[in-house]
């Protein structure tokens, strides 16, 4: 099967993200793609909740992900809205940071919100608190679809090897991490982290990403891959925006646990 990743640089203008995200889906489709990728907060990337406020809606009133359902149908293809930042009933009015997995009738077909929040501080420049404006998710998803079943996460989720383990424990043969990794800690740890997180579940790792200059103050790392279940890179999108094809024989998946079947060795032990 043929996979497409759509690489931006999600702004702050939602109808201009929107239409990148229509162009994308198109010229992937084109290419021969029959599941498509985009990164997350593709709707909006700024670090001003004002903005972001003024921007997002409800799911049931969101706009751009109902645009994107149309074109999923219009096109025939599969395709993963890798987040959307979406506005919440939660009583302290945070958001959801919102995956969308949705079939070639344009049905959602399953839903996932980031588990794990970016609260880090990288250096004296660069902090984040990811938790005081988005509510973490509390469940893992597989999601199934006609070609493979496939595990749902979110950019800072990479960091956390069990709920990978437990996705591919489940049935996932594909894992998805769409992100909008830091420049800093994506030039340190994205490459290894994904890998990783292939290696140690016999997956393919699809990875699309945000990249460059997104809003004032923010910018992103880039480098969307594409990574097999022994660990190759199938796939670097590298820095600029742009669509990335990749073809997967998910047989693969199969050679891969035959070869070190790590997922059946689990053993019980006491803590330190």
């Amino acid at each position: 099967m043929r996979v497409g990743l759509i690489q931006m640089t999600s702004g702050e203008d939602a109808d201009a993200n929107l239409a990148t995200t229509l162009a994308g889906l198109r010229e992937a489709a084109a290419g021969g793609a029959t599941f498509v990728l985009t990164p997350e907060v593709t709707n909006i990337l700024s670090s001003s909740r004002k903005t972001q406020e003024a921007a997002i809606s409800h799911e049931e009133e969101c706009d751009f992900l109902s645009t994107i359902q149309k074109e999923a149908k219009a096109l025939g293809i599969w395709v993963l809205l890798g987040s959307l930042a979406v506005k919440t009933h939660d009583p302290d009015g945070r958001f959801a940071n919102r995956s969308f997995l949705m079939s070639p009738a344009g049905d959602i077909t399953a839903r996932y919100d980031k588990i794990h929040m970016f609260d880090v501080e990288i250096d004296a420049q660069e902090s984040y608190r990811e938790s005081a404006h988005y509510r973490p998710g509390t469940r893992a998803v597989v999601a199934r679809t006609d070609f493979a079943q496939i595990g749902m996460t979110i950019c800072y989720d990479v960091r956390f090897p069990h709920l990978h383990r437990a996705l591919a424990q489940a049935g996932a043969k594909i894992i998805t991490v769409p992100a909008a990794f830091s420049p800093v800690t994506g030039a340190a740890h994205w490459e290894s982290l994904l890998r990783a997180r292939a290696i140690e579940t016999g997956c393919f790792v699809l990875a699309p990403a945000q990249t460059g200059q997104n809003a004032p103050g923010r910018s992103t790392h880039g480098h969307s891959l594409v990574i097999a279940p022994w660990g190759e890179i199938l796939a670097d999108a590298g820095k600029k925006p742009g669509v990335t094809l990749a073809d997967l024989d998910l047989d693969a998946v199969k050679q891969a646990r035959g070869r070190v079947p790590s997922l059946t060795h689990d053993r019980n032990f006491e803590g330190p």
